[in-house]
């Protein structure tokens, strides 16, 4: 119902690029240029200044900015309340998801939710687990979707189900024929490892300590902010790392990697957060019920856990 003129500039602004607005916005990046430009016209000034392929805001397209944020949270409340008193799941929807779960659950969760609500406009932001909480915190995001507890005392967790993580290595490595491999045989190999800030790597720092082994004292190659990137140094031997098993299938299955179980074994939470004070619109609560029902369901590569709130307001 808002301008989609606002709307557009709102999704370029927070994104910086208008390639990835018009990837969010289901539009070609012509169409969503166009509909900048209209409203620079509007205003008679530049919102965005373009330089060397990259676009920052100008101060007129900060101010717009916060104003836009205003209307369309606004917007969205109205047409989430409306839609309560006729029965209907609609509006806009902010999701955050980490890496792992954007790439490797979320995809199918989220077509499958668009086609039993097709009034739902679902904007979809993509970073590490602390980032993601941060902004659901931060009332940027309605949900976020993360693969470890949160911390924040201002979130609300909502455990969905286990995740088990394994061992990966090349064919070629000592490791790859264990039937199971400890914390101190990995301690011993050249590793790669996610970056600080990533529900994985806190994950793991958190099984070495346990397990004796602090975090510091690994062989590490690498810090790496993407599973595609280690798994192609791991496939190119540059060490082993610790992923979730249900990120290397395919690769499991065309022989380039080698997946060991870890002894003792190493499962995560998979979590939804949400702020607690935040409008709970039955758009939200449809989510997060949908959410939970299909992580519950045993066709996702993760263990179901049974419903529960872990975590309120910690």
């Amino acid at each position: 119902m808002a301008d989609r003129r606002l709307q557009v500039f709102y999704t370029v602004a927070k994104q910086l690029s208008f390639t990835k607005a018009a990837d969010i916005l289901y539009m070609t990046q012509p169409a969503v240029t166009f509909q900048v430009k209209q409203l620079e016209e509007h205003f008679n000034t530049r919102l965005f200044e373009r330089s060397h392929g990259k676009i920052s805001l100008t101060l007129a397209g900060d101010l717009v900015l916060g104003y836009a944020e205003r209307i369309l949270a606004l917007t969205g409340e109205m047409e989430a309340r409306v839609g309560e008193l006729t029965g209907q799941v609609t509006g806009p929807l902010m999701i955050g998801a980490s890496t792992t779960i954007a790439e490797y659950q979320l995809p199918r969760i989220l077509g499958e939710f668009k086609e039993r609500f097709p009034q739902v406009q679902a904007q979809l932001t993509v970073a590490n687990s602390e980032t993601i909480a941060a902004k659901v915190a931060d009332h940027a995001l309605d949900v976020g979707l993360i693969e470890a507890p949160s911390h924040n005392p201002h979130l609300t967790t909502l455990a969905c189900c286990e995740d088990e993580l394994v061992m990966i290595c090349a064919p070629n490595n000592a490791l790859a024929g264990r039937g199971s491999v400890g914390p101190r045989e990995i301690a011993e190999q050249p590793y790669v490892s996610r970056e600080h800030g990533s529900g994985t790597r806190e994950v793991v720092d958190g099984f070495f300590r346990d397990n004796g082994v602090n975090p510091d004292d690994l062989h590490i190659e690498m810090e790496l902010g993407s599973r595609e990137a280690i798994k192609g140094a791991v496939e190119a031997g540059l060490g082993v790392a610790i992923m979730s098993a249900s990120t290397v299938t395919k690769e499991i299955q065309l022989g380039t990697l080698v997946a060991v179980p870890l002894s003792p074994r190493l499962t995560r939470e998979l979590s939804m957060v949400y702020a607690p004070e935040k409008f709970r619109s039955k758009l939200l609560d449809a989510f997060i019920s949908f959410v939970e029902s299909k992580f519950q369901q045993c066709n996702l590569d993760v263990i179901p856990l049974k419903r529960s709130a872990k975590g309120r307001n910690r």
